[in-house]
């Protein structure tokens, strides 16, 4: 979806936006002395997207100035008298590419289908799209040969003529490293669920628009980002404006049994703020993988999660026909505001062996796991994850799923197509940037890419007037969670304590004392009985020359049939969804259009 262009036309420098998604609020432009800007997205503040539009010019614009990127979610291109910007937030939800040759930029564009060439495709790209579940939003390369990314937290600047300056990424902050207390002390707690109120409640408070829909599964996440937006409006400290309430009603199957905890929360919000307004959306016939050719083969990218796009498309579409502006939800909670576990590696490479052995079982019996399982995945796996995966691909070998875990080669990626473009360099790549040097830091960079489907916000924010916002993932509440002893954020059989402890005086006594959710298997189990033969017959009907190159089809499928079976582990299903929505993708490319139209100039010369 192409929200602007910026391009080189004739020696005259042009800047478009698209009309409608101006006139949704979705694009917003400010033009002053300093110079020219178009946001897609918001600055600063969902309500008040001009002042923050006009903030980032100014500051920008300034004649050797590096201040600080705001928060928010958005992608801009600012046209200053002497430069021209491009920047992305640090969460990188809004996208936005550039067409570069011979040190030049030519185009600019949140679409980089509409920059580049069906027919000159980046091999390279697949094998790193196929390393991983991690999306492709924390790499440069595109699909689309001489198109790149500007990275989440980026700034990339130009001369007026397009000639590459330089990019920073200015969005990395520094933490100071938690440090642990004395064994049996935890007087950080309270505090600790103070400062992460403060701050969620910030968060929340600026991605609230005049009409906001809050989504509401019953569980703790979603459910205090709910009750916190709620007490906000009621105490007037947001302007007026409406709040829906919106959640996915299952009468059967698994998830029939989150029903009780749904119901409390929604009891609850509504008591804090009467003019709250539930929105129940049946979703009982929703499966995962429905209209999967739609879904994964019309996005701007390939889609790794466009199997579950079916559910969050129908709530979509509710909040869509209700005039909402911002969705929020409690995506991201899980790996920022519960206990970090991969602390222990930290204690392992600190030599605290004694601390690591105690903590380590305390964290077995917390996750019904053996304390084996605890140290394999939290120190061993980091330590050296390309070898421990091949170690545990050989032990599991007996299906094309057995052993398939985030890193390995799925056996039905040819091996001459990895070897050539690069699939172990990929591989090698994509685990530093999972685990890092430290990956009780790496941990949080990771989340903000797998933890929310934002490409599904995105590629239907024209339709539905609004993006998906995630106020766990706001730099500040990252921040301050990663400062944090470990003391303060663990216990045992109690997961995500400091949330618990800071909603204590909202969260109705049902949520706030669960530990487990009902995960969304039976969406998947159901819409692979129910698709299975229609995707295996898609693979082997497809026609692009470059998935024959790629995948030995036929054990594609069979792994696609092992998957319906119940054969592998989440890490080995997720690498046969990635190749599906990729197949289905590559099969759709040559039938799309991104053109702009209709658009209106913001600058229309130079």
């Amino acid at each position: 979806m192409e929200a602007l262009r910026l391009e080189w036309a004739g020696g005259t420098l042009r800047l478009w936006i698209d009309e409608a998604m101006e006139r949704q609020g979705l694009v917003t432009t400010v033009s002053s002395r300093a110079g020219a800007a178009a946001v897609v997205g918001w600055a600063g503040s969902v309500r008040d997207r001009v002042t923050g539009v006009r903030g980032l010019l100014d500051d920008f614009a300034r004649q050797g100035s590096a201040p600080p990127l705001p928060a928010g979610d958005y992608a801009a291109v600012l046209v200053c008298r002497d430069r021209i910007l491009m920047m992305r937030d640090e969460q990188a939800r809004v996208p936005l590419f550039f067409r570069e040759s011979g040190g030049r930029v030519r185009a600019v564009s949140t679409s980089a289908r509409s920059l580049g060439s069906v027919t000159e495709l980046e091999r390279d790209y697949f094998c790193r799209y196929l390393t991983g579940n991690m999306a492709q939003q924390h790499w440069d390369i595109t699909p689309f040969a001489e198109v790149h990314r500007v990275l989440g937290g980026e700034v990339v600047e130009l001369s007026l003529t397009g000639r590459m300056r330089s990019r920073v990424l200015r969005g990395g902050r520094h933490y100071d490293s938690p440090v642990a207390t004395a064994d049996g002390a935890r007087p950080h707690l309270r505090e600790a669920a103070k400062d992460l109120r403060l701050v969620l409640e910030h968060a929340v408070g600026r991605r609230m628009g005049t009409l906001t829909a809050c989504h509401v599964s019953g569980g703790t996440d979603s459910t205090s980002v709910a009750l916190l937006a709620a007490r906000l409006l009621a105490a007037g400290r947001v302007s007026a404006g409406e709040l829906l309430l919106l959640s996915g009603r299952f009468s059967g199957g698994e998830l029939a049994g989150e029903r009780p905890y749904l119901d409390a929360a929604l009891e609850e919000i509504s008591r804090q703020t009467p003019m709250a307004r539930p929105v129940i959306v049946d979703a009982d016939d929703v499966t995962d993988f429905d209209d999967f050719q739609h879904h994964a083969g019309d996005a701007d990218e390939p889609y790794a999660h466009a199997f579950r796009a079916p559910f969050w498309a129908r709530l979509h579409a509710a909040a869509a026909e209700l005039g909402c502006d911002t969705l929020l939800t409690g995506c991201g909670a899980d790996p920022v505001v519960d206990a970090n576990p991969f602390h222990l590696h930290r204690l392992a490479r600190t030599g605290r062996l004694r601390q690591l052995t105690k903590q380590a079982r305390a964290w077995a019996a917390c996750s019904e796991r053996g304390s084996r399982d605890i140290f394999h995945a939290y120190v061993v796996q980091p330590a050296l994850p390309l070898a421990t995966e091949r170690i545990t691909a050989l032990a599991r070998s007996g299906t094309v799923l057995g052993g398939l875990g985030n890193f390995n080669r799925p056996r039905w990626l040819r091996s001459g197509f990895a070897r050539t473009h690069g699939y172990r360099s990929a591989s090698i790549a994509e685990s530093r940037f999972v685990f890092g040097r430290k990956p009780e830091q790496s941990l949080y960079d990771a989340a903000n890419y797998l933890a929310a489907p934002d490409p599904l916000s995105w590629h239907r924010a024209r339709l539905d007037g609004f993006f998906l916002s995630h106020p766990f993932l706001d730099p500040e509440v990252v921040a301050m969670m990663r400062r944090l002893p470990v003391d303060a954020t663990f216990h045992a059989s109690r997961p995500k304590e400091v949330l618990r402890e800071a909603m204590a005086d909202l969260l109705p006594a049902r949520i706030r004392g669960r530990a487990v959710k009902i995960p969304f298997n039976d969406l998947y189990v159901r819409g692979l009985r129910r698709h299975c033969d229609e995707l295996i017959d898609l693979c082997r009907s497809a026609r692009h020359p470059l998935i024959a190159e790629m995948f030995d089809v036929e054990t594609l499928c069979q792994a696609v049939r092992e998957a319906q079976l119940g054969t592998g582990d989440a890490y080995a299903c997720d690498r046969v969804n990635s190749s599906l929505a990729l197949v289905m993708w590559l099969e759709r490319l040559d039938e799309r259009s991104s053109a702009l139209s209709p658009a209106v100039p913001v600058i229309a010369g130079s």
